[in-house]
């Protein structure tokens, strides 16, 4: 018995929209500065915080994931319940400062309680950041190809955190642990002044008779 697969994989299509370019790079430098926490986390607790313990890194953990988990929802039901775009561009704005400032704050961390504080406003950061950049990825996913868009953005993050997790390390062991946590919170802020210095793409200037923001959003779209 003989089974022919007819593999037809025509990449001069997959072109990708300005808007979900830009979200990507957004994408990256988030995930990319905090890539270089992520392997390390642990080990600065340990050693810069006084009197913590294994315990103390699963609190803070657990904490920033327990609350990023329970504030993204509201934030969520908030953004779907007004029209247009400007709430979650907004919205997407102040996660990435936020999450800026947290990268910086958790070098001024002394001791558990402190830690804990900063864990709970890294939550709630990633807590507003996820529903507000997949609502704007949402809506503009380039028509025809939802699932190309989506695993770039996916692949991108994936190459961005694994190469930043070895120069996380790093430079750690070379230059110690602020110089990681600064790098991440330029980067975090970079996101937020690539938007910046492009509103109109993602909020276009109104035209006389015509609604500006349309939902392009794509039935059935998980993140």
């Amino acid at each position: 018995m003989r089974i022919k697969v007819n593999l037809n994989l025509d990449f001069k299509n997959l072109k990708v929209n300005r808007i979900i370019r830009f979200l990507i790079i957004c994408d990256l430098c988030l995930f990319g500065g905090w890539g270089l926490i992520g392997p390390i986390f642990a080990v600065f607790i340990l050693e810069r915080i006084e009197g913590a313990n294994l315990i103390t890194v699963g609190l803070a953990t657990g904490i920033y994931w327990i609350v990023k988990s329970i504030i993204q929802i509201p934030v969520a039901v908030f953004l779907d319940k007004n029209e247009g775009e400007k709430d979650d561009f907004s919205a997407l704005i102040l996660s990435f400062i936020l999450v800026g400032f947290v990268a910086m704050a958790y070098l001024l961390v002394q001791k558990p309680l402190g830690l804990f504080a900063v864990a709970f406003l890294q939550g709630t950061a990633f807590g507003i950041y996820v529903p507000s950049w997949s609502g704007l990825f949402s809506r503009h996913l380039d028509k025809e190809h939802y699932a190309f868009d989506w695993s770039l953005d996916s692949t991108t993050l994936g190459l961005a955190s694994g190469i930043t997790a070895i120069l996380g390390g790093g430079l750690a062991a070379l230059i110690g642990f602020p110089a990681v946590f600064v790098l991440a919170s330029i980067l975090a802020f970079t996101s937020a002044v690539i938007l910046l210095s492009v509103p109109n793409l993602v909020l276009p200037k109104p035209v006389s008779g015509e609604n500006v923001i349309r939902d392009h959003t794509p039935q059935n779209i998980n993140r």
